[in-house]
């Protein structure tokens, strides 16, 4: 009777449970990653198989020798872990990568706090950050493997050609930085709403914004989300690129182009929203989602990266203990000053 633990009421109890909420997530990330399989081949597949396995493994080896506690890799959020961490990273990336980045992952970022439930930042991205700065040349090698889709159709061989040597972010970074407008280094026309639906280049999980979107609500009907962080992030991206560029459209991209591009909606729908790194209030989940995008947007523009996503999440992690401090609702039967 020692270990019970008693709390105040009310005390409520759902059928929902980590199992399910992640079996729920991988549902949800199977429209994206199958459309990478199809379009990346093999390559994507060794790198799933890297990262998954050695997550499990990991989060496996720790809780047997280093914790002494009952394995909790049943509870699948290592392999939600290690899926998200191969949606972020370049296709053509060798296998190790993928296993370096799960060590970090869940070596460091997870299972150093205590696991599940109690780490500060999100695993996935601290392994792929860990990543950027320790191979910086390998991280940023879009290089796109063959995969079945490119034989089956030409306008996809096509698009390929057009976006192996960067992604759409590094032309217009680049771009800009040699002198170029945005109208100079778009004048291919290969920037336009069919990004939408299929985009070569960039990470794994950049593929295709309409396979993001069926995940997206597919997590909204399950109830395993809310909408507020991802609308709040989409909606800061859309109103301050349109300001921005409104005022200067030869220098600052449009809001359709921050959306579609780069890993916006990957973070925004799968990495922000996250229980145990996101706020518990809607207050609290609207200010960490402006500050999310405030973020990304002022890398992408004025940054040395062109992508901004993972460190504005990343950054707005550290944020999440004092918005749940200070975006406290208020309580039940008691006077509002």
């Amino acid at each position: 009777m020692s270990n019970l633990i008693v709390s105040p009421s009310p005390h409520l109890h759902g059928p929902e449970s980590t199992r399910r909420v992640m079996g729920d997530v991988l549902i949800a990330l199977l429209p994206v990653t199958l459309v990478a399989l199809l379009c990346y081949g093999w390559s994507v597949l060794i790198l799933l198989l890297s990262g998954v396995a050695t997550c499990v493994l990991c989060e496996y080896l720790i809780n047997r020798f280093l914790l002494h506690r009952p394995c909790s890799v049943g509870d699948l959020s290592a392999i939600v872990t290690g899926v998200l961490l191969v949606l972020n990273l370049p296709p053509a990336a060798p296998w190790w990568i993928a296993v370096v980045g799960a060590v970090v992952a869940i070596g460091i970022a997870k299972m150093t706090f205590g696991g599940l439930g109690q780490n500060l930042f999100n695993p996935a991205l601290v392994g792929r950050v860990f990543l950027l700065v320790s191979f910086p040349v390998l991280m940023t090698d879009w290089t796109i493997p063959h995969g079945l889709l490119q034989d089956h159709l030409p306008s996809l061989s096509a698009q390929v050609d057009a976006f192996s040597g960067a992604t759409p972010l590094g032309v217009a970074k680049e771009g800009l930085g040699a002198g170029s407008t945005l109208q100079e280094l778009f004048a291919g026309g290969q920037f336009n709403w069919n990004m939408f639906f299929l985009r070569p280049g960039g990470s794994v999980g950049e593929l295709s914004a309409l396979a993001l979107l069926v995940g997206f609500l597919y997590l909204l009907c399950r109830r395993v989300i809310k909408v507020t962080i991802p609308l709040t992030i989409v909606a800061t991206v859309v109103v301050l690129s349109a300001i921005f560029s409104a005022v200067d459209p030869a220098r600052f991209t449009g809001p359709l182009f921050n959306v579609f591009t780069g890993g916006l909606l990957l973070g925004a729908i799968f990495m922000a929203t996250d229980y145990v790194t996101s706020p518990m209030t809607t207050l609290g989940q609207i200010i960490y989602g402006v500050g999310i995008g405030v973020i990304a947007l002022c890398i992408r523009y004025f940054g040395s990266y062109p992508e901004g996503v993972s460190f504005s999440i990343l950054i707005m992690n550290c944020v999440v203990p004092l918005l749940n401090k200070y975006c406290k609702p208020r309580r039940f039967g008691k006077e509002a000053k």
